[in-house]
């Protein structure tokens, strides 16, 4: 299990991001994560293009397993955190939640692998990578 604290990216909800109801599509959850998932690579100084031009990878998801437990509303200040909890020769398994007042509405475990970019097949996570994403035991 990873030892730092996660990461998290706040997140205002907007209209666009509901239904007439003013409840947080399901989906769009997904966005909010996929959205913390980049700003957390940035963080960790691991830019997109960077990945690509300087070490030719690109990260894929591989599978991702939600649970949801209340809704997110309109206007809401969410807190969408991202945490690698193991790092495998290929893969990195993410754990993310998404909170408002401390209280989680939203829990994801996501598998991610890392392929080459011209090739899209799966190759070794880089070592100069490696240490970037935490300490695990």
């Amino acid at each position: 299990m990873k030892k730092d604290a996660a990461f998290a990216l706040p997140v205002r909800v907007y209209y666009q991001d509901t239904d007439a109801g003013g409840v947080v599509y399901h989906s769009t959850y997904l966005n909010f994560m996929e959205r913390a998932r980049y700003e957390w690579l940035r963080e960790l100084e691991l830019d997109i293009n960077s990945l690509i031009k300087v070490h030719n990878i690109v990260f894929m998801i591989r599978s991702l397993n939600i649970e949801y437990f209340k809704p997110a509303l309109l206007d809401d200040l969410l807190h969408v955190t991202v945490q690698a909890t193991e790092l495998g020769r290929t893969r990195i398994a993410i754990s993310q939640q998404i909170l408002r007042d401390h209280v989680t509405l939203a829990s994801a475990t996501t598998q991610v692998v890392c392929v080459g970019a011209d090739t899209l097949k799966l190759v070794s996570l880089p070592e100069p990578l490696r240490h970037k994403f935490g300490n695990f035991s």
